[in-house]
Parts: structure tokens; sequence; C-alpha cells
């Protein structure tokens, strides 16, 4: 497929097509990188990794641990 390049305030643009913006599941707003590859524009999706509970807490301590705050006592509907 060919596509052409735009002018965007100082930058230059390329729009990517619905068909293939569906495939890549990516839509306005999504995060892309952006790579120079032997002379080749790459662009990727950003994937965010996804951390499990157990890696989250790898590095917690018992100093990383704040003591419980007393918010008074219940002034509406709140069920405890």
């Amino acid at each position: 497929m060919t596509a052409a390049i735009a002018k965007w305030g100082n930058s230059l643009a390329v729009r990517i097509p619905q068909a293939m913006a569906e495939q890549l599941q990516i839509q306005a707003g999504s995060e892309i990188n952006i790579e120079i590859i032997d002379g080749k524009i790459i662009l990727t999706p950003h994937r965010r990794k996804k951390y499990t509970l157990d890696e989250l807490l790898d590095n917690m301590t018992v100093e990383h641990l704040h003591p419980e705050i007393s918010t008074g006592v219940s002034v509406g509907n709140e069920a405890w």
C-alpha cells in the first residue's frame, strides 16, 4: 500500500487506513513507537506491560507499609 506524506504544523504526517488501524487495535490517541531501521521507518503499537500482582509486590517491604488512617464515624449509609 502507498500513502502520501502531508505537512502537519512543523512536522510531517502519514494517515493510517482504518482497516489497518482496526487490525492493529489502535485509534486516535494511541501511542506508537517510531524507529529507523536500515533506512526504513518502523511504526509499532506501544503496548504497556501487564504486571502480575506478585511482580507489583516484589519490592514491597515492611518499611513501605503505611498505617491505617481513621476517617471517623459513619455519617451516611457506609457499609464496612
